[in-house]
């Protein structure tokens, strides 16, 4: 159990919160939310022992595991695979200690390592280390690879993998989806979930938090309050003490009422497709979570376009990608007035080389991109954020829109997005990240785009300022495309789902329920059956062509997996035979001390050659999902 009892916490002079009394039992799976620097960070440095209580008493079990993601990764010469396997502390050790018992003749000692060796799984310790890392959008034989030669956003999930590693007992994880796909959110969310031991979990993912948690912690005007459930029980629970406000109950109810005519226009006009359905379930749940945010600082809506030209954008056997490899292919799409398009597909698959095209930043290497001549783009990407002019400040970004409006006007705009009184003054090089992407939505908004692209646009939000977007977007008139891996705001704003796959462009008919289903059960290999063919003309004849060439690619893959599943499990059955040797008590007697060291040789290298058999099976496995 982890213990707080009245506790408080400062940072320099400033209260976080005071009387925090709760206790986190073992197992428990644990979301903490509240606005960005009301001390959800503070309270991890508490559990890691960096920070200490202000005020009141915390205990922690003695000898208690606690592993969490390090927030820098040194440019070290190590491998990736080397990297990932130190954060499993004991193995690292054993492996130590065995490297020098070996180089004597402590034949005990030496079983005694091989033996707890065994009991935290050290042989198959690199096997668990390639599936996290391929899990988190490894690919076969980026193990080897220095870590130095990664970017930032690879190394923080080299920083996770490793903290997943450690067999703890205790797991805080402070924003772990930000640097990741929707393919790596989903695996992580399902390797959360079957986590045995405590989760604390800082995250802005709703989703994520409402299917991994059965508990939040959430802090708020000085107060750090523990709710049983996961994060739509936290927002019902809140939103009843929220609704007794009676100024906050009448924003509420005008929230609703939007929410609601939205979801009846939406009704009248759609099919009963499953998609269509699950998003009109989605709105209404809005209604229903609408309450826990009256108290919302974030007040803002598209205008209407002035025009609505059909299509915005068409696109005609379009090739797009870098050097001489082309990301995706043959790709047609007309993208009209009311359009909701949420792209899907594993990282460097092309979504967002697709959105850059679509943009105008990126020429095609083949085909033709087809503008309307009152096209006005919306465009949101990561790299925009750095594009801010460091030394002007939020005002100064908006009058360059808007030169012949009162300040007045602009610093009431710019409210709706949470800058008042001196923040509108201030340069944007003191932002943080949240600060930043919300001043360039502001702009964006600002401009009255007839077609929105946004590229990962909930980075650095807080879940209050991602449901002010999910609820501005939905009464957007203009056509969106959105990548992102917050799969409640694709939930929400999106219709229609197209898969970047296989060089390929392709409508994917399910939802996102299935494709999560896909990504599990198919090895993210799609069933034709979930793919239909707007942008896709092939003919049945093509199809089982496509089927045979494509049975023939894959024969020899299977045929050295099946090879390889088959040394593994000679190889099990034989350590199974040394180990009922080595099990024994006679073979530690002073006359057979020869007997048990040449045991123990056999079984190091048994061990050496399952392990390297291991890595091969796991090889042929992600070469043939990856086909």
């Amino acid at each position: 159990m982890i213990n707080f009892k009245n506790i408080a916490l400062r940072r320099g002079i400033r209260l976080l919160f005071a009387e925090a009394s709760f206790t986190i039992h073992k197992g428990q799976k644990v979301g903490l939310t509240g606005a960005n620097g009301t001390g959800k960070s503070s309270l991890f440095s508490l559990l890691l022992g960096q920070l200490h209580p202000d005020q009141g008493e915390f205990s922690l079990p003695p000898d208690l595991v606690v592993a969490h993601v390090s927030q820098e990764t040194e440019a070290s010469g190590a491998s990736a695979m080397d990297f990932v396997l130190d954060g499993d502390r004991e193995l690292r050790e054993l492996q130590s200690q065995l490297a020098a018992v070996e180089k004597s003749d402590d034949g005990l000692r030496l079983a005694e390592l091989h033996g707890r060796l065994e009991e935290i799984g050290g042989y198959s310790a690199v096997s668990r280390a390639s599936r996290l890392m391929r899990g988190l959008g490894f690919h076969t034989g980026q193990e080897n690879t220095p870590v130095r030669e990664f970017s930032g956003g690879w190394r923080m999930r080299l920083n996770l993998a490793q903290a997943l590693m450690c067999r703890s007992d205790v797991l805080l994880l402070d924003e772990p989806t930000n640097h990741l796909d929707l393919d790596a959110v989903i695996w992580l969310q399902d390797w959360l979930e079957k986590y045995p031991g405590t989760l604390l979990l800082i995250s802005h993912d709703r989703d994520f938090l409402d299917t991994i948690t059965d508990h939040i912690i959430h802090i708020e005007k000085q107060t750090a309050v523990l709710y049983t459930g996961n994060y739509s029980a936290f927002e019902a629970l809140r939103a009843e003490k929220l609704a007794q406000q009676q100024a906050a109950h009448a924003k509420q109810q005008r929230d609703i009422a939007h929410i609601q005519g939205f979801i009846e226009r939406f009704r009248a006009k759609a099919t009963k497709a499953k998609q269509a359905q699950s998003r009109i379930k989605s709105l209404q749940r809005m209604a229903l979570i609408a309450r826990a945010h009256v108290d919302s600082p974030f007040h803002f809506r598209f205008s209407s376009p002035e025009k609505l030209p059909s299509p915005l954008l068409r696109l005609e056997d379009i090739s797009a990608g870098y050097g001489d490899t082309d990301l995706f292919s043959g790709v047609a799409l007309s993208i009209e007035p009311g359009d909701r398009i949420g792209l899907l597909g594993a990282n460097g698959a092309g979504k967002s080389t697709l959105i850059k095209l679509m943009a105008g930043e990126l020429a095609p290497g083949k085909g033709n991109r087809e503008a309307a001549e009152t096209l006005r783009i919306g465009y949101f990407a990561q790299h925009q954020l750095e594009q801010l002019h460091t030394r002007e400040s939020p005002l100064w970004h908006l009058q360059q829109l808007a030169t012949h409006v009162t300040e007045k006007e602009l610093r009431n705009y710019l409210g709706g997005f949470d800058f008042h009184g001196d923040k509108v003054l201030e340069p944007v090089e003191h932002f943080s990240g949240g600060e930043k992407a919300r001043l360039v939505l502001a702009l964006l908004v600002y401009r009255k785009p007839n077609l929105l692209l946004l590229d990962e646009p909930t980075n650095h939000l807080d879940l209050e300022m991602r449901h002010a977007l999910s609820i501005a977007l939905q009464d957007y008139q203009g056509a969106l495309v959105v990548v992102s891996h917050d799969r409640h705001l694709l939930r929400s704003v999106t219709d229609q789902l197209l898969l970047v796959s296989d060089a390929q462009v392709i409508p994917f008919a399910g939802d996102l329920d299935d494709y999560r289903k896909w990504l599990v059960e198919k090895g993210k290999q799609a069933p034709l059956s979930v793919l239909q063919g707007t942008g896709l003309k092939t003919s049945r004849k093509q199809v089982r062509q496509q089927q045979a060439e494509r049975r023939q690619q894959l024969r020899p893959l299977q045929k050295a997996l099946a090879e390889a599943e088959r040394v593994v499990e000679k190889l099990h059955a034989d350590q199974q035979c040394l180990q009922e040797q080595l099990a024994d008590p006679e073979i530690y007697s002073a006359q057979a001390t020869e007997r048990l060291k040449k045991l123990l040789r056999q079984k190091a290298e048994l061990d050496r050659a399952l392990s390297e058999a291991e890595s091969d099976w796991l090889q042929a496995s992600e070469k043939l999902e990856q086909q």
